[in-house]
């Protein structure tokens, strides 16, 4: 389990330069968190330590500031670098705190949550008997993970009806990509969150079929995908345009001021008809991907408006061993769009709709009838047989991806690259 969101992984940390006249302490202010501190000490109903009070005072003033900024203590320190690294043992959702909700983003792809039917949107009110309101996102994190096998109750709110799950935590393996041919050369390429080294997997995966065939097609899902590390996403964009602007960051001072730009020397694919298949649980780096490949025109965004976070955190370390996790800066689309709290909208809106395909119809074709003329050409016959029933499946499975597939299909003979 994790929290959304892009990060900016080994970024310089440099403090603003000093000030020729530095601003006054402010005594006054420390005077009443220190009497605060005491007040506390003595007087609250159950006995603290000094650092439990501090890590409490830390916590708050940092989370107060926004959803995504957080004071982390040198444990749950640990539990992040492994939560990046894609490592650990939980039962595998994405969560935002949304207007003080502790809202699911997605669930990851074959996680424990997935099975179990958690969905995009779900709102968590209990974890096993602890209610959520009031707690931080690191340590819903924390009450999420424990022993692989061992089971975590969660109570969830969707759409006004309270339902409960019983999750059994599993090892949450650093896989965030897949991919297969769905048919006429067109390929398939799912990248579930963006972890460190996703990038690096994704350009294996176009390599490894750019091997088999000559890619016709291409469609990235990105459905809910909750973000990650934003240099994943970055890299993905660097394989598919080979020059221009793919993400920038901008914020007060100038280490939080960064660009990204694509090389040709790092292009895989460049001309090949593309599409990104993204939805309301695309949130963070997915909308950097999708933003990026909208403004270059270099593909189609199908789907339904993303999530719409827009800004970016950097883990700062601290002395000793905590960290703060600070909202540092807003990232912008090559045209210079901010998707903070708006999202990016598909250059094609298309709901997921279940459809019927009527099935066990009978027919027969020409080539069956007794006494039929041959091809004029002396093309290969085709009987009922022959007919491809995939493509049924397909709409029938994920109307989306049947949507995004057909638009290729129509590419392959209408596009001129």
């Amino acid at each position: 389990m994790g929290v959304a969101g892009a990060l900016l992984l080994n970024s310089a940390w440099a403090a603003p330069e000093m000030e020729a006249e530095p601003a006054p302490i402010p005594l006054a202010q420390i005077q009443t968190f220190v009497e605060t501190f005491e007040t506390i000490s003595a007087g609250y109903v159950e006995a603290l330590d000094d650092e439990a009070i501090l890590n409490k005072a830390l916590k708050g003033m940092v989370s107060s500031l926004d959803p995504h900024s957080e004071y982390l203590t040198k444990e749950e320190v640990e539990a992040f670098d492994e939560q990046t690294s894609g490592n650990y043992a939980g039962i595998g959702i994405e969560v935002e705190m949304v207007e003080g909700k502790l809202t699911v983003v997605s669930p990851i792809d074959n996680s424990p949550a997935a099975k179990a039917g958690i969905k995009a949107g779900d709102v968590i009110i209990r974890i096993n008997d602890q209610l959520v309101s009031g707690t931080s996102l690191q340590e819903v994190v924390t009450l999420m993970r424990g022993k692989q096998g061992t089971e975590v109750l969660l109570d969830i709110d969707r759409d006004g009806e309270i339902k409960q799950y019983s999750i059994k935590r599993a090892e949450i393996e650093d896989s965030s990509l897949s991919s297969e041919w769905l048919g006429n050369d067109i390929a398939y390429i799912r990248v579930s969150q963006f972890l460190g080294n996703s990038a690096k997997d994704f350009r294996k995966e176009l390599t490894s079929l750019q091997a088999e065939y000559a890619i016709k097609g291409l469609i990235i899902d990105l459905r809910n995908n909750p973000g990650g590390v934003l240099q994943s996403a970055v890299g993905m964009v660097d394989a598919l345009i080979n020059e221009g602007m793919i993400v920038y960051t901008d914020g007060r001072h100038e280490y939080s001021k960064t660009e990204f730009k694509a090389s040709a020397d790092t292009t895989l694919l460049p001309n090949a008809p593309l599409v990104v298949l993204v939805n309301e649980g695309s949130a963070s780096a997915s909308e950097v991907l999708a933003g990026a490949i909208q403004d270059h025109q270099r593909g189609l965004i199908l789907g339904t408006e993303t999530f719409g976070k827009g800004s970016v955190q950097t883990v700062v370390p601290l002395t000793s061993g905590a960290a703060v996790k600070l909202t540092t800066a807003l990232y912008y689309t090559p045209n210079g769009r901010s998707i903070q709290a708006q999202g990016i909208m598909p250059d094609m809106v298309i709901p997921q709709a279940k459809v019927e395909v009527e099935k066990g119809r009978f027919f027969i074709k020409e080539a069956e009838l007794k006494g039929h003329l041959g091809n004029g050409t002396g093309g290969k016959e085709r009987t009922s047989s022959d007919v491809d029933n995939k493509l049924n499946e397909l709409a029938t499975n994920d109307f989306q991806l049947f949507q995004a597939f057909s638009v290729l299909q129509s590419a392959q003979q209408f596009l001129v690259h």
